[in-house]
């Protein structure tokens, strides 16, 4: 009898009874809004910021609508101009390209290496080429790259570096938390990331300055002392009035879920993890590629990447997975199905260079979800299923 798994690759875990009772309390009293408070109440938001900011290190945090808002607002509080170029990993997901059109940016594409993070190299050849002054560093499926080297490389060409955090919550490079690099950061709440508040985001910087212009930006109405980890008023009253409005707060609901998801968020990191080297020690016998991990890189397993070389037909091989219950989504297509999108799939965006090394890699890479849902025992039988449909593959390849 054919081995399948059964459970869903899109189950999240349930919201916690802790908060869902702090979220009825908020809705029995109407006030969702961020500044709909009572007098010497604190609102949840701003309850959620001091809270990220003391997690994440950071002096100042916004709690946002999305992580794409969080990313936009980051480029333009951080100085973006419309026209002006930035720099972005080739691999990333579609709203990083998105957040970028949406700030007026116009991005240059840099090349991964095979273990998918961004090449320093290319990057400084891109720097000196494109003259852009703005790097969008996407920690693309929990992926740190050497932080050093391209932080020494943003120092010595001027370049603000904002980091897109969205599948690296938690993580941490040679003891440094991910965000804790750039000028800004941009962190998801989107239900497939490392907090789930069905949509959202947060910012972290440690600039005053950029973070009153976020905070303002974000729909502030003059209303910026209510929030929970902003600067001092002096800031605030030199940038009020010269800043945009584009409401894009989080809601008190939303707050209230994140906070208590906080508190178990170290734990969960160590059970992705645990999910994550069960699943790597399963698929790396049959021949699948899953790059070591640096031990300096202390990332968060909430999915895995593997290069499937040797296989022959990769769709073929993915929609043979599938028929057996698990999910795998590839990059190599020429059209994108999902979220699986490339570089040369922003067709928006303008024409914009090819990047043939990014392409081989997409080439070959495949893409799983490893949801909290899943238990250890799960993770082996899904590495067996990928590893038997491997070696038939591989067998028909040779054939």
């Amino acid at each position: 009898m054919t081995l399948k798994f059964e459970k869903s690759f899109t189950q999240q875990e349930p919201i916690s009874e802790k908060a869902i009772a702090r979220v009825v309390e908020i809705l029995r009293t109407g006030r969702l809004h961020r500044y709909n408070t009572t007098p010497g109440e604190t609102a949840e938001a701003a309850l959620l910021e001091e809270d990220y900011a003391r997690y994440q290190g950071s002096r100042h945090c916004l709690a946002c609508a999305s992580g794409g808002y969080a990313l936009h607002v980051a480029m333009r509080s951080a100085g973006l101009k419309p026209g002006d170029k930035v720099l972005a990993n080739a691999w990333t997901l579609a709203p990083v390209p998105g957040a970028i059109h949406n700030a007026g940016g116009v991005p240059v594409f840099v090349e991964i290496d095979e273990n998918w993070h961004i090449d320093p190299q290319d990057l400084q050849a891109r720097a000196e080429a494109s003259g852009a002054r703005f790097l969008m560093l996407s920690h693309m499926r929990g992926h740190i790259g050497d932080m050093e080297a391209i932080a020494n490389l943003c120092d010595r060409y001027g370049i603000t570096m904002i980091e897109d955090c969205a599948h690296t919550m938690g993580a941490r490079f040679k003891g440094r938390r991910s965000g804790r690099f750039g000028r800004v950061a941009a962190f998801s709440a989107q239900t497939y990331k490392h907090l789930n508040s069905g949509e959202g985001g947060l910012l972290t910087t440690d600039d005053p300055d950029l973070a009153a212009r976020a905070v303002v930006m974000s729909g502030s109405y003059m209303l910026y002392a209510r929030h929970g980890a902003a600067p001092d008023e002096e800031v605030f009253r030199r940038i009020r009035l010269d800043t945009p409005n584009y409401s894009g707060r989080m809601d008190n609901v939303r707050a209230a879920i994140l906070r208590v998801q906080l508190e178990g968020l170290d734990e969960n990191i160590r059970r992705w993890n645990a999910r994550w080297h069960i699943l790597a020690q399963g698929l790396r016998p049959a021949g699948l590629d899953v790059p070591e991990r640096a031990a300096h890189e202390d990332f968060v397993g909430s999915s895995i990447q593997f290069h499937a070389r040797g296989i022959g037909d990769i769709p073929a091989f993915v929609a043979s997975c599938a028929a057996r219950g698990v999910e795998l989504k590839w990059f190599g297509a020429d059209e994108p199905q999902g979220f699986t999108s490339r570089f040369d799939s922003w067709r928006y965006l303008g024409e914009t260079a090819d990047l043939p090394r990014t392409r081989a890699v997409l080439a070959t890479t495949l893409d799983m979800r490893v949801p909290l849902t899943f238990e250890e025992e799960d993770c082996r039988t899904i590495a067996r299923i990928i590893a038997e449909e491997a070696a038939s593959h591989a067998g028909k390849a040779r054939a």
